[in-house]
Protein backbone atom coordinates (compact mmCIF):
# COMPACT_ATOMS: atom_id res chain seq x y z
CA UNK A 1 0.00 0.00 0.00
CA UNK A 2 0.85 3.69 -0.66
CA UNK A 3 1.33 4.91 2.12
CA UNK A 4 -1.02 8.50 2.32
CA UNK A 5 0.63 11.56 2.79
CA UNK A 6 -0.48 13.69 5.83
CA UNK A 7 -1.53 17.00 5.05
CA UNK A 8 0.37 19.65 7.30
CA UNK A 9 -2.34 21.94 9.21
CA UNK A 10 -3.66 22.05 12.30
CA UNK A 11 -5.32 18.96 13.88
CA UNK A 12 -9.24 20.03 14.58
CA UNK A 13 -9.85 16.86 16.66
CA UNK A 14 -8.49 16.79 20.00
CA UNK A 15 -7.62 13.46 20.89
CA UNK A 16 -5.85 13.10 17.81
CA UNK A 17 -4.11 16.42 18.38
CA UNK A 18 -2.59 15.18 21.58
CA UNK A 19 -1.62 11.78 20.28
CA UNK A 20 -0.20 13.33 17.12
CA UNK A 21 1.91 15.79 19.80
CA UNK A 22 3.20 12.84 21.76
CA UNK A 23 4.38 10.88 19.00
CA UNK A 24 6.10 13.62 17.09
CA UNK A 25 7.73 14.94 20.51
CA UNK A 26 9.46 11.91 21.13
CA UNK A 27 10.42 11.59 17.29
CA UNK A 28 11.83 14.64 17.60
CA UNK A 29 13.98 14.31 20.99
CA UNK A 30 14.70 10.55 19.72
CA UNK A 31 16.35 12.82 16.02
CA UNK A 32 18.06 15.32 18.43
CA UNK A 33 19.90 12.46 20.57
CA UNK A 34 20.63 10.48 17.36
CA UNK A 35 22.23 14.16 16.34
CA UNK A 36 23.95 15.14 19.21
CA UNK A 37 25.23 11.43 19.51
CA UNK A 38 26.79 11.07 16.18
CA UNK A 39 28.17 14.72 15.04
CA UNK A 40 29.03 15.63 19.09
CA UNK A 41 27.00 18.84 18.94
CA UNK A 42 25.31 20.51 21.71
CA UNK A 43 21.52 20.56 21.73
CA UNK A 44 18.68 21.98 23.16
CA UNK A 45 15.34 21.70 22.49
CA UNK A 46 12.23 23.45 24.66
CA UNK A 47 8.71 22.53 23.84
CA UNK A 48 5.38 23.75 25.20
CA UNK A 49 2.40 21.84 24.24
CA UNK A 50 -1.11 23.33 23.73
CA UNK A 51 -2.02 23.32 27.54
CA UNK A 52 1.38 25.03 28.45
CA UNK A 53 3.22 22.20 29.66
CA UNK A 54 6.90 22.21 29.49
CA UNK A 55 9.01 19.30 27.47
CA UNK A 56 13.35 19.83 26.97
CA UNK A 57 16.24 18.03 25.85
CA UNK A 58 19.34 19.01 26.12
CA UNK A 59 22.44 17.03 25.16
CA UNK A 60 24.27 18.95 28.24
CA UNK A 61 23.29 21.77 30.61
CA UNK A 62 20.39 23.64 29.28
CA UNK A 63 21.37 26.65 31.62
CA UNK A 64 25.20 26.37 29.67
CA UNK A 65 23.10 25.98 26.23
CA UNK A 66 20.61 29.15 26.65
CA UNK A 67 23.97 31.32 28.29
CA UNK A 68 25.74 30.08 24.91
CA UNK A 69 23.02 30.92 22.58
CA UNK A 70 22.39 34.51 24.15
CA UNK A 71 26.06 34.87 23.89
CA UNK A 72 25.92 34.28 20.05
CA UNK A 73 23.01 36.06 19.57
CA UNK A 74 24.26 39.52 20.82
CA UNK A 75 27.69 39.02 19.50
CA UNK A 76 26.49 40.29 16.44
CA UNK A 77 25.00 43.86 17.50
CA UNK A 78 28.07 44.00 20.34
CA UNK A 79 31.09 45.90 19.44
CA UNK A 80 34.94 43.92 20.72
CA UNK A 81 34.12 45.66 24.34
CA UNK A 82 30.92 44.55 24.43
CA UNK A 83 31.84 41.42 23.92
CA UNK A 84 34.55 40.53 25.68
CA UNK A 85 32.37 42.30 28.62
CA UNK A 86 29.83 39.46 27.23
CA UNK A 87 31.79 36.69 27.21
CA UNK A 88 33.26 37.45 30.60
CA UNK A 89 30.13 38.24 32.35
CA UNK A 90 28.74 34.73 30.53
CA UNK A 91 32.11 32.76 32.23
CA UNK A 92 31.20 34.51 35.59
CA UNK A 93 27.34 33.02 35.77
CA UNK A 94 28.79 29.59 34.51
CA UNK A 95 31.12 29.79 37.48
CA UNK A 96 28.53 30.73 39.67
CA UNK A 97 26.30 27.97 38.48
CA UNK A 98 29.24 25.30 38.49
CA UNK A 99 29.88 25.86 42.56
CA UNK A 100 26.52 25.38 43.15
CA UNK A 101 26.28 22.31 41.50
CA UNK A 102 29.06 21.94 43.30
CA UNK A 103 27.40 22.66 46.73
CA UNK A 104 24.33 20.79 45.77
CA UNK A 105 26.08 17.61 44.98
CA UNK A 106 28.64 18.11 48.40
CA UNK A 107 25.45 18.63 50.10
CA UNK A 108 24.19 15.45 49.00
CA UNK A 109 27.20 13.47 49.58
CA UNK A 110 27.05 14.76 53.52
CA UNK A 111 23.37 13.88 53.46
CA UNK A 112 24.29 10.19 52.88
CA UNK A 113 27.08 10.38 55.16
CA UNK A 114 23.75 10.78 57.76
CA UNK A 115 24.40 14.66 57.80
CA UNK A 116 22.45 17.90 57.70
CA UNK A 117 18.98 15.56 57.54
CA UNK A 118 17.03 17.45 59.79
CA UNK A 119 15.54 19.79 56.92
CA UNK A 120 14.38 16.83 55.03
CA UNK A 121 10.59 15.79 54.51
CA UNK A 122 9.78 12.20 54.68
CA UNK A 123 9.67 11.83 51.20
CA UNK A 124 13.13 13.04 50.89
CA UNK A 125 13.84 10.69 53.12
CA UNK A 126 12.58 7.86 51.71
CA UNK A 127 14.23 8.26 48.61
CA UNK A 128 17.36 8.92 50.98
CA UNK A 129 16.88 5.56 52.17
CA UNK A 130 16.57 3.83 48.92
CA UNK A 131 19.51 5.25 47.18
CA UNK A 132 21.57 4.38 50.56
CA UNK A 133 20.45 1.25 50.56
CA UNK A 134 20.80 0.55 46.51
CA UNK A 135 24.42 1.32 47.72
CA UNK A 136 25.17 -1.24 50.68
CA UNK A 137 23.72 -4.03 48.05
CA UNK A 138 26.39 -2.82 45.78
CA UNK A 139 28.84 -3.04 48.40
CA UNK A 140 27.65 -6.11 49.99
CA UNK A 141 27.73 -7.61 46.71
CA UNK A 142 31.05 -6.67 45.45
CA UNK A 143 32.35 -7.63 48.93
CA UNK A 144 30.92 -10.86 48.64
CA UNK A 145 32.40 -11.68 44.98
CA UNK A 146 35.69 -10.49 46.61
CA UNK A 147 35.17 -12.86 49.65
CA UNK A 148 34.35 -15.45 47.52
CA UNK A 149 37.89 -15.17 45.01
CA UNK A 150 40.02 -14.44 48.46
CA UNK A 151 38.46 -18.15 49.53
CA UNK A 152 39.29 -19.70 46.16
CA UNK A 153 43.02 -18.39 46.11
CA UNK A 154 43.61 -19.41 49.28
CA UNK A 155 41.78 -22.96 48.83
CA UNK A 156 44.15 -23.48 45.83
CA UNK A 157 47.23 -22.34 47.96
CA UNK A 158 46.62 -24.62 50.45
CA UNK A 159 46.28 -27.21 48.22
CA UNK A 160 50.15 -26.50 46.40
CA UNK A 161 51.60 -26.20 50.05
CA UNK A 162 49.98 -29.81 50.46
CA UNK A 163 51.37 -31.33 47.52
CA UNK A 164 54.94 -29.27 47.98
CA UNK A 165 54.71 -30.58 52.01
CA UNK A 166 54.30 -34.19 50.29
CA UNK A 167 56.81 -34.34 47.90
CA UNK A 168 59.36 -33.35 50.42
CA UNK A 169 58.23 -35.71 52.52
CA UNK A 170 58.58 -38.42 50.28
CA UNK A 171 62.36 -36.91 49.35
CA UNK A 172 63.00 -37.11 53.10
CA UNK A 173 62.26 -40.73 53.52
CA UNK A 174 64.17 -41.74 50.41
CA UNK A 175 66.94 -40.04 51.36
CA UNK A 176 66.90 -41.15 54.81
CA UNK A 177 66.47 -45.01 53.67
CA UNK A 178 69.45 -44.23 51.82
CA UNK A 179 71.40 -43.02 54.74
CA UNK A 180 70.54 -46.02 56.59
CA UNK A 181 71.00 -48.32 53.73
CA UNK A 182 74.57 -47.26 53.56
CA UNK A 183 75.39 -47.23 57.24
CA UNK A 184 73.99 -50.68 57.40
CA UNK A 185 76.34 -51.82 54.62
CA UNK A 186 79.60 -49.92 56.34
CA UNK A 187 78.23 -51.66 59.73
CA UNK A 188 78.56 -54.94 58.02
CA UNK A 189 82.44 -54.50 56.77
CA UNK A 190 83.35 -53.51 60.19
CA UNK A 191 81.36 -56.67 62.29
CA UNK A 192 83.46 -59.20 59.67
CA UNK A 193 86.81 -57.02 60.33
CA UNK A 194 86.55 -57.59 64.16
CA UNK A 195 85.19 -60.89 63.68
CA UNK A 196 88.49 -61.56 61.38
CA UNK A 197 90.98 -59.88 63.72
CA UNK A 198 89.45 -61.93 66.70
CA UNK A 199 89.90 -65.27 64.75
CA UNK A 200 93.68 -64.15 64.14
CA UNK A 201 93.83 -63.04 68.06
CA UNK A 202 92.49 -66.66 69.10
CA UNK A 203 94.65 -68.55 66.80
CA UNK A 204 97.80 -66.94 67.90
CA UNK A 205 96.86 -67.76 71.36
CA UNK A 206 96.23 -71.30 70.63
CA UNK A 207 99.63 -71.40 68.80
CA UNK A 208 101.62 -69.52 72.14
CA UNK A 209 99.73 -71.57 74.47
CA UNK A 210 100.73 -75.10 72.06
CA UNK A 211 104.15 -74.03 72.01
CA UNK A 212 104.18 -73.14 75.74
CA UNK A 213 102.94 -76.50 76.20
CA UNK A 214 105.66 -78.33 74.14
CA UNK A 215 108.55 -76.73 75.86
CA UNK A 216 107.50 -77.62 79.42
CA UNK A 217 106.60 -81.48 78.55
CA UNK A 218 103.10 -80.49 79.40
CA UNK A 219 100.02 -82.37 77.54
CA UNK A 220 98.81 -80.47 74.56
CA UNK A 221 95.83 -78.59 75.64
CA UNK A 222 92.34 -79.60 73.75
Amino acid sequence: MVRQKIQIKKIDNLTARQVTFSKRRRGLFKKAQELSTLCDADIGLIVFSATGKLFEYSSSSMMQLIEKHKVHSERDMDSPDQLQFSNLQSEKKNCGMLCREFAEKNRELRQLNGEELQGLGLEELMKLEKIVEGGISRVMKIKGDKFTREISSLKKKATQLLEENSQLKQQSEARLNEVEGHNAIEGGHSADSITTNRSLVNSHHDYIDSDTSLKLGLPFPY
